[in-house]
């Protein structure tokens, strides 16, 4: 039996490997390995894939969440709202723009942040909100303007899951101040490195994007902000650029994996789909259950040699790293509950329909037998 991938890359480099190959090529023989035309194609194709004005390529998407606070001027002595349930990074970028994260618990059928919990949350030193769309599936974009316009906050989308999402017939990217992608290999979009970008129509915020991303460079020799070092590779852009007119195609193979998932699982006790909000258009970046059991249902897979993974496994108040530097703004019972239970299985955007059919086999016999340990 071959085994199925979580994550399986090998296929789509192969398929696209004479134009990587160019690609590739065209930027070493220009000798522009930093800035140049290279980054300014992707940046102006990925503006426009995002329905946006603007993209700034970034070294990472923790630089693009970042350098995003650091342009809106919001540092030390300002709280940022985010969700407790996502990746490190995201608390890790609002504590690098110096401002102190405050956590929100999540919805747990969707695992989302709502509007109205980030409402809740606010106070007399709250300068922004963050939401995640967390696992590829957009937050409530409509909703969460409105509280950032009614308060007068700054709305960073973290998109760094969510390429070619949709809310409402929204563009995740395309709602708030500014948004943050993460480029890393294993995105929907991925390079074949680390990368990020901003996408914001604000063009003073870009401009100040731009500058702090290449050491606070406003001229060839003048640096008139303190800025970083957090430049996208000239390589990188030229690989997304290749890879970027496939990413629709891509989201919809996924879309097809996880709408057999969602009617296989349905009425599955003992694992259960994340829910999808009514009005989303997930990009399926992970495919999500909650067990009842995890640490069986990922045996069992895994027996049946097919991958599983746990995005994530501790919410972000119980990291060590962030310990006394995050602020919850209440109890936490669902993102401690969701890290527990969840386990991503394989939907990428390769995965053959035969395999999510044994993806499928292997969650129901192994909730079935989770089941009958508990009778």
């Amino acid at each position: 039996m071959s085994r199925i991938r979580l994550l399986d890359l090998d296929r789509q480099h192969r398929d696209l490997a004479a134009d990587l190959d160019s690609a590739i090529a065209a930027v070493i023989a220009s000798g522009r390995f930093v800035d140049g035309p290279a980054i300014e194609a992707f940046e102006h194709e990925f503006a426009l894939f995002c329905m946006a004005r603007h993209c700034v390529g970034t070294s990472s998407g923790t630089s693009a969440l970042a350098l995003a606070l650091r342009a809106a001027g919001i540092g030390a002595g300002a709280e940022v709202i985010t969700s407790a349930m996502t990746f490190i990074a995201t608390a890790g970028a609002i504590v690098e723009a110096g401002a102190t994260p405050v956590l929100v618990d999540p919805d747990l059928d969707t695992g989302l942040i709502s509007p109205a919990a980030a409402s809740a949350a606010i106070s007399s030193r709250t300068r922004a909100i963050v939401p995640v769309h967390l696992w590829g599936q957009p937050v409530d974009l409509a909703g969460f303007r409105a509280v950032c316009d009614r308060h007068r906050l700054f709305l960073l989308e973290d998109a760094c899951q969510a390429h070619g999402a949709w809310a409402g017939g929204l563009r995740a990217g395309s709602v708030g101040d500014a948004a943050a992608f993460s480029f890393y290999p294993g995105k929907n979009l991925g390079a074949i490195g680390d990368a990020g970008g901003v996408v914001t129509s604000d063009g003073a915020l870009a401009t100040r994007l731009r500058a702090l991303r290449d050491h606070g460079r406003t001229g060839h020799t003048e640096h008139a902000i303190a800025g970083t070092n957090a430049r996208m590779a000239a390589i990188q852009a030229a690989v997304l650029s290749v890879k970027l007119p496939h990413v629709e195609r891509w989201n919809g193979r996924r879309r097809q994996t996880a709408a057999l998932y969602d009617a296989a699982l349905a009425d599955v006790a003992g694992v259960t789909p994340i829910g999808r909000r009514p009005d989303a258009v997930s990009a399926n970046h992970h495919y999500v259950v909650r067990c009842d059991d995890r640490a069986a249902v990922a045996d069992h897979l895994a027996a049946r040699s097919i991958a599983s993974g746990v995005h994530y496994p501790v919410p972000l108040h119980q990291h060590p790293a962030l310990a006394g530097v995050v602020v919850p703004a209440g109890p936490l019972p669902v993102a401690e509950r969701l890290a527990r239970e969840v386990l991503s299985v394989p939907v990428h955007q390769d995965l053959a329909p035969a395999d999510a059919e044994q993806v499928i086999d292997a969650l129901v016999t192994a909730a079935a037998a989770a089941v009958k340990r508990a009778a």
